[in-house]
């Protein structure tokens, strides 16, 4: 069986040099990346009535072996960005800079060449399966294509993505329909990992399955990227999983990027008002932790029309005339916190984590209200006892 040749743990291919300018140009850089659908009416005599704007002026940077994730509203255009940049969309306008090389414009064959080295796992692992075909001639499909020459070790490669991904290689003979949600999405990893990529786009990849076995899939893939030295663009919209996963956190609203930071930075102090309104919506795990939910007003703008200047102050509480006449674009430090707001939040905390003293506190009064009731009940039990003779252990259950 042939192994699965290791790369790096910085992520760089086993041929590559790491030192030098290789070491610290990104693995992909987009700048000004944009795409607008033409809207058309008419039957017999079409015509194009309007564009909309699914992502405007987006730029972002992916090292090697980095988890960028891309967050916002349904409908705010991460799906189709992360479409542009696997090419599958063509951009009305930008770059798109992958190991140096601008893909934006790339002929055909030239693209399909380059596909190995990016992949994506899509949101629904059953639609994204052909059911007329058994899981190894899924596995092994990518290969034929990419690897045509080497078709006597495919069924060898086949078993090895299995137990890669927790399944057992006799599961190769099986169809899609014969597995779970969380097996379904092991299988669309392996078959991304079939062609060792260097860069997955993961569209939602843990939205359709159970909270435990999101849990499963986060999991692997990051244990994946630390085996291989891989990069992800992880599109979601579950902050909570996003924290768990991601390094660096870009948020998105009605075709831009309005704030992107480390996933530290992001989640203790969001400075774009948006962000904040994201942040407040994570539901928390301690029962007696109070926080201000923030609604926001209205609803999105269509991406047909969108609103002049900011596109988020018909929404915004913060919101100023010069908001409504200008369009911010993101500021701040190259590689550090930046927000697209004429009137950032300054030193404002998401409340996302507590400090250790007042859970401590929380904790203690918790436990002493449960011990007074533990007592309180056990006070109660016990004269009915003294009138009840008979032992709990001779007792016969009822019924």
């Amino acid at each position: 069986m042939n192994a699965v040749p290791p790369r790096p743990m910085n992520g760089a291919p086993p041929t590559q040099a790491t030192g030098g300018a290789a070491a610290t140009e990104p693995l992909l850089s987009v700048r000004g990346l944009a795409k607008h659908f033409a809207v058309r009416r008419g039957v017999i005599r079409s015509r194009t009535v309007g564009q909309v704007r699914a992502v405007d002026d987006v730029s972002f940077d992916i090292a090697r072996g980095e988890t960028l994730a891309l967050v916002g509203e349904s409908g705010c255009g991460k799906s189709t960005t992360g479409r542009l940049v696997l090419r599958l969309l063509t951009p009305t306008a930008g770059a798109i800079r992958f190991k140096g090389q601008d893909i934006a414009t790339l002929p055909d064959e030239a693209m399909r060449r380059l596909r190995r080295h990016l992949q994506i796992i899509f949101q629904d692992p059953y639609a994204s399966l052909n059911p007329r075909m058994t899981v190894g001639e899924i596995l092994a499909e990518p290969m034929r294509v990419h690897d045509p020459e080497g078709q006597a070790a495919h069924a060898g490669r086949v078993a090895e993505l299995l137990s890669v991904v927790g399944l057992s290689p006799d599961h190769a003979r099986r169809y899609p329909h014969q597995f779970s949600g969380g097996q379904r999405q092991r299988i669309g990893i392996a078959r991304a990992l079939a062609v060792h990529p260097d860069l997955i786009v993961c569209d939602e990849p843990v939205s359709a399955l159970d909270v435990s076995i999101q849990a499963q899939v986060v999991n692997l893939l990051q244990n994946l990227q630390q085996r291989f030295g891989l990069s992800y663009l992880f599109i979601a919209h579950d902050l909570a999983v996003v924290k768990h996963i991601a390094d660096r956190v870009a948020v998105m609203y009605l075709g831009r990027l309005v704030e992107i930071a480390d996933k530290r930075s992001l989640f203790a102090t969001p400075r774009h008002p948006y962000t904040e309104a994201l942040l407040s919506a994570i539901p928390r795990p301690d029962p007696h932790a109070r926080r201000e939910r923030i609604v926001l007003r209205g609803d999105v703008p269509s991406a047909m029309n969108p609103p002049p200047g900011c596109r988020f102050h018909t929404r915004c509480s913060r919101v100023q005339e010069r908001c409504r006449t200008e369009e911010p674009a993101l500021a701040g430090p190259a590689g550090g916190h930046r927000v697209a707001c004429f009137f950032p939040l300054e030193g404002s905390s998401s409340g996302v984590a507590a400090t250790p003293g007042a859970t401590a506190a929380r904790t203690d009064e918790a436990f002493r209200r449960r011990l007074a009731a533990f007592e309180t009940a056990a006070g109660q039990r016990a004269p009915r006892a003294e009138r009840d003779p008979v032992s709990p252990r001779t007792r016969r259950p009822c019924g």
